[in-house]
């Protein structure tokens, strides 16, 4: 173990001894690559509908998801799912307008792809929802006591923020307790 520990300092001293630009594109060769996106959760504000949030079924059509996407070089996460969500639902937030979740970035269980989330509120009788029918088949509110088949994705990361059919089942890198949502969930609205 003495020895291991020891030839692990030396090539630690070797790595931190070489120049800069040389130990960027060794971290970047050995390190894990990832797809970054942003996912909105967006809820209805109006007070008659406490607990609504917008989901959209998209080809092939088998579940309902949220607005989200992968994010464009170099784009902000919360300009990225201001973007997804006015593209894929026709509904317009300002990326401030937006309130990143805690945690904000969720990393898919098979890997590759880390999502940033994001939660806004719109008043739903008012902000029309407009989809293409190619990316978006469908957009519409549901409460989230009523919520239809939800793709396994969307069924998980709703569950870490305690909303959906998984709330409560956390991921055991997410301690019980170190997650909180700004989205009222019906009992609190109640």
């Amino acid at each position: 173990m003495n020895i291991q520990r020891q030839i692990r300092g030396l090539a630690y001293q070797a790595f931190y001894g070489l120049p800069l630009p040389m130990r960027r594109h060794i971290a970047r060769f050995v390190s894990p690559k990832y797809l970054v996106g942003a996912v909105a959760i967006i809820r209805d504000s109006e007070a008659a509908h406490p607990g609504r949030i917008l989901l959209l079924r998209q080809p092939p059509g088998r579940g309902w998801g949220l607005p989200a996407g992968i994010l464009k070089r170099r784009e902000l996460p919360a300009a990225g799912a201001a973007r997804e969500l006015f593209e894929e639902s026709g509904v317009r937030l300002e990326p401030g307008d937006l309130t990143p979740g805690n945690p904000n970035a969720i990393v898919h269980p098979n890997g590759g792809v880390v999502d940033t989330v994001w939660f806004g509120a719109v008043p739903a009788s008012s902000t029309p929802l407009a989809v293409d029918g190619g990316e978006v088949l469908e957009a519409r509110w549901f409460p989230i006591d009523g919520l239809p088949d939800l793709t396994w994705p969307t069924a998980r990361l709703l569950g870490i923020y305690g909303l959906g059919p998984r709330a409560g089942e956390l991921p055991p890198s997410i301690p019980a307790g170190s997650y909180q949502t700004p989205f009222p969930t019906v009992g609190d609205a109640q």
